[in-house]
């Protein structure tokens, strides 16, 4: 248990491989902390939690997605500056007990997220 994530490319009807991300623990007194720095695996994933169960923290959260350089690798001729060129995702903890998983569902001109199981 703890946090999770799963990028899904719906423009190509696969997993997000190879897509960069940061996730940030955002502080009441505007400070930004990162927590985590990666790339996403064959699956979308990450190879093991973005934080364990005893990582929880009740706060406020950031995951920033590189999904422009994603599409641009993948052959997409996307705009310059492209419709979506990073995600920014904030979210909050508010149970340590929890499972959080995050998926995310892009394309070069959309994407979604939701709470996950």
């Amino acid at each position: 248990m703890g946090l999770s994530m799963h990028i899904l490319d719906t423009a190509q009807g696969r997993p997000g491989q190879g897509i960069a991300f940061a996730l940030f623990r955002l502080h009441a007194d505007g400070r930004r902390e990162e927590l985590r720095r990666g790339v996403t695996n064959a699956d979308g994933r990450t190879e093991d939690w973005l934080l364990a169960q005893d990582e929880l923290r009740v706060g406020r959260y950031e995951m920033l997605y590189g999904i422009g350089d994603y599409f641009r690798a993948a052959g997409f001729k996307l705009a310059d500056p492209a419709f979506i060129d990073e995600v920014c995702l904030r979210f909050s903890i508010s149970d340590v007990t929890a499972h959080y998983h995050v998926p995310l569902l892009v394309s070069p001109y959309g994407y979604t997220t939701y709470r996950g199981s």
